[in-house]
């Protein structure tokens, strides 16, 4: 599968359109919207979550609620665009307007993708670049994420999201919690953290930089739990799965860093102390004693939950900015502001939940049938019974 989307900030709409979704999979808006409000949630969130409401439109691709197998296409109006039509607006200026025309930028952002967007394409207004690399666009991944979620609660794998630090204060690792209450104590949160002591000081450490006009970053985890053994590859380096993942989340807006199991943690610890022994029984098979690595082996799955996590940084956009050059003057310049979050860490989990579904969805699709949505089941299925027995 691929998808590829398109749209700017405060442009008309995002749209993004979706290929090689089995034909017969159930599909319809409502499995789409709930992720889009899910991402809009979190506490730390600027304005501009107060004029979205976030809905899609399927205009392609799905007939009846039933995939076709053809291309999906969705679209997500932008509710601000209203405000924009001249400053985004598609049609040339007359030279009149172009003087009216306010909210061009020519401060970069330090942290931002403004500056190097502008030397790459030639902008000398940089809302061409900040306009597309904003992190709204993420709306749309989250559609398509949506609907590889929905294909993967329909072979039995679930993923699950939640904010694991914020700001230096972290969540204590409640090993005892099974998925569902994972799932229900982050849904609960404001900043989807399960542990409820931790939850406050992330709450507080996000007012007091809201205070001082700053952002402040963290780290979210996501798991995964159903897959079969043996999704991905050892054979060559660009199919191994956990690579795959770890583009995926690096390639969330903001996000600098990934890691799996116990992660970055195994570079102080013996390998007895790192690796995973296996164990057989007649009912589950193959299985791990622990899961240190985080379900992966070889690029491959073991069948045990995958665990990753992605580690996000402040928001570059500053209500106190940071020192830059204006690109017109080069003279030095406090940044621009632009209307932004001073934490977007627990909406940031949403996304890398469902880039992380997106993953492991295609990742079946690659490996098993899957032009039609019941063989595409029964594959599934088979390879589990299969490694069951062997």
């Amino acid at each position: 599968m691929r998808y590829l989307t398109a749209g700017e900030s405060h442009g008309p709409q995002l749209t993004t359109i979706i290929e090689g979704l089995p034909a017969g999979m159930p599909l319809v808006a409502e499995d789409i919207n709930t992720e889009l409000a899910r991402r809009q949630k979190g506490y730390g969130r600027g304005r501009r979550m107060e004029i979205e409401k976030d809905m899609v439109e399927i205009t392609s691709g799905v007939r009846h609620g039933q995939t076709l197998g053809s291309p999906i296409a969705l679209v997500v109006k932008n509710n601000d665009w209203k405000h924009w039509t001249k400053i985004m607006g598609i049609e040339p200026l007359q030279e009149v307007e172009e003087e009216e025309i306010k909210r061009k930028v020519t401060r970069a952002r330090p942290g931002h993708a403004d500056l190097n967007g502008a030397l790459k394409y030639g902008h000398r207004d940089m809302r061409n670049v900040l306009e597309r690399s904003s992190a709204r666009e993420t709306t749309v991944r989250v559609a398509a994420g949506s609907v590889a979620k929905k294909l993967l609660s329909l072979v039995g794998v679930e993923v699950v999201a939640h904010v694991v630090e914020i700001g230096g204060k972290k969540a204590n690792p409640l090993h005892h919690l099974s998925f569902k209450e994972i799932k229900e104590q982050a849904e609960a949160s404001p900043v989807r953290c399960i542990d409820s002591n931790a939850e406050k000081a992330m709450i507080a450490a996000i007012d007091e930089a809201k205070k001082n006009g700053d952002s402040i970053g963290g780290v979210v985890e996501v798991i995964a739990t159903g897959m079969p053994t043996g999704v991905g590859s050892y054979v060559h380096y660009d199919r191994k799965l956990d690579a795959k993942l770890a583009a995926a989340i690096v390639s969330i807006n903001a996000f600098k860093g990934v890691e799996f199991g116990i992660g970055f943690e195994a570079a102080r610890k013996p390998g007895s102390e790192v690796h995973d022994e296996i164990v057989w029984d007649d009912e589950w098979g193959y299985s791990r004693k622990t899961n240190r690595l985080g379900g992966f082996e070889g690029g491959m799955t073991t069948g045990m939950p995958i665990i990753v996590r992605g580690v996000m940084k402040p928001i570059p956009t500053l209500y106190k900015p940071l020192m830059s050059v204006d690109i017109e003057t080069k003279e030095p310049f406090a940044a621009s502001i632009e209307r932004s979050d001073s934490c977007a860490v627990p909406a940031a989990a949403v996304v890398a939940e469902n880039v992380v579904a997106w993953e492991l969805a295609n990742a079946l699709v690659e490996q098993f049938y899957s032009d039609r949505f019941d063989t595409f089941v029964k594959e599934i299925n088979e390879q589990r019974e299969f490694a069951r027995e062997f």
